[in-house]
């Protein structure tokens, strides 16, 4: 597996690395993952990195200028550990990974898999690192159809996102996969709620409203901090714990907002404590502001038993169906008003809690995704003339 990120660092993207190849060793498969210097070593899967670069330390999400001499970095790790370990195939995850996989894939003569969690030009815009109608925004454009191009099959996180490449990108419909995240809901699950209240100082009595991911405005945090001043302003007993990193500055837009006293910040949380700090609310947001990108924390969310308000878009309604609460996209005044909706009716909640959480047992396993992910790995292998390694 091609990890072109700072696995893990307690993410979204981290998370399906994480949880793919856990599902696929307990199948009997053999796997290692190639990565770069920064994150840490999840028990039991084995990880190679590349050679250390001090002034690179950067673990949030999006793009960056240092990129490239990353990416270089890590096609002669894999390449090295792909000659000694003699893989059958490569899982190339993100477009980056997909550029080094197409590659590496011909030097080896190996069949490549690409696990693409979105448009690369659409991450692009949506972090302001381009202008959607400017040069370099046509040369990622071309480059991401390339990549889409150069895999023996694709894997998406999200219906939506395999429509988009068979419409927008022309990738054939038989080709293309959706392999939407899945949850380990013996790991997440409903725990005691109090614990982490008392540890945050955080009073039993008040609706409490928690996030858990990388903190940007992709993500909604600031539609979340805007939703808090519109609470606020009707005297809603709403609070929020916001959980994810880099906190900073959102911290200090909290204050400037004047509502630091409605939302607490907890910097990143370790994935393995993650279901108890989940468990401490009374329902969950997450306000993406991406169409067709994958939302992989609802599943946590639906495993932990937490009723969940989201934007209304296709990949939204595929993971959580008719047990989500929908806002309109992109609003925070409605975001607000869903928020004030459920925090005020018990009853709905507990109802949404059930749902929910069988919903996640009975359709989202990683068990089943393995399983899933397995079928295509020989069907690509037998393309190929190849041979599925158990």
């Amino acid at each position: 597996m091609l990890a072109p990120t700072p696995y893990f660092a307690d993410r979204g993207c981290h998370v399906r690395i994480y949880e793919e190849a856990r599902a696929l060793m307990a199948l009997g498969h053999d796997v290692r993952i190639a990565t770069y210097h920064l994150g840490h070593d999840m028990p039991g899967i084995p990880t190679v990195r590349t050679v250390r670069v001090p002034w690179y330390s950067k673990l949030a999400a999006g793009p960056s200028w240092h990129k490239p001499y990353l990416d270089i970095l890590l096609f002669f790790t894999a390449l090295k550990e792909a000659r000694s370990f003699r893989p059958h195939l490569i899982h190339a995850h993100l477009h980056e990974g997909g550029f080094i996989g197409a590659f590496l894939a011909k030097i080896l003569h190996l069949p490549l898999l690409f696990d693409c969690q979105g448009s690369l030009t659409g991450e692009l815009t949506d972090h302001g690192f381009v202008r959607k109608d400017s040069l370099l925004f046509r040369l990622f454009a071309r480059l991401e159809g390339w990549i889409n191009r150069a895999a023996d099959a694709i894997v998406t996180s999200s219906g939506a996102g395999r429509d988009d490449l068979v419409r927008r990108w022309g990738i054939p419909a038989e080709k293309a996969t959706a392999l939407i995240d899945g949850v380990d809901t013996a790991v997440f699950r409903p725990y005691p709620r109090d614990e982490v209240r008392r540890r945050l100082r955080i009073s039993p009595d008040v609706p409490l409203v928690v996030f858990l991911g990388v903190l940007n405005r992709y993500q909604g945090i600031d539609l979340i901090l805007s939703a808090a001043v519109i609470l606020k302003a009707h005297g809603s007993p709403v609070r929020f714990l916001v959980m994810g990193f880099p906190e900073e500055g959102y911290r200090q837009k909290a204050r400037e907002l004047g509502v630091d006293d409605m939302v607490t910040f907890t910097g990143r949380i370790d994935y393995a404590k993650a279901p108890v700090y989940l468990s401490a609310g009374d329902l969950a947001v997450s306000p993406k502001i991406s169409p067709t990108e994958a939302n992989g924390k609802l599943f946590n969310y639906m495993a932990c038993g937490l009723p969940t308000i989201v934007f209304d878009t296709p990949v939204n309604r595929e993971i959580l169906g008719d047990s989500g609460v929908y806002a309109r996209f992109g609003d925070a005044g409605d975001l607000a008003n869903r928020v004030t909706e459920l925090a005020a009716n018990a009853k709905r909640r507990e109802e949404l809690s059930r749902q929910v959480r069988e919903r996640a047992e009975r359709e989202h396993s990683w068990q089943a995704r393995g399983m899933a992910l397995e079928e295509l790995y020989r069907t690509v292998l037998r393309r190929r003339g190849g041979a599925g390694r158990r």
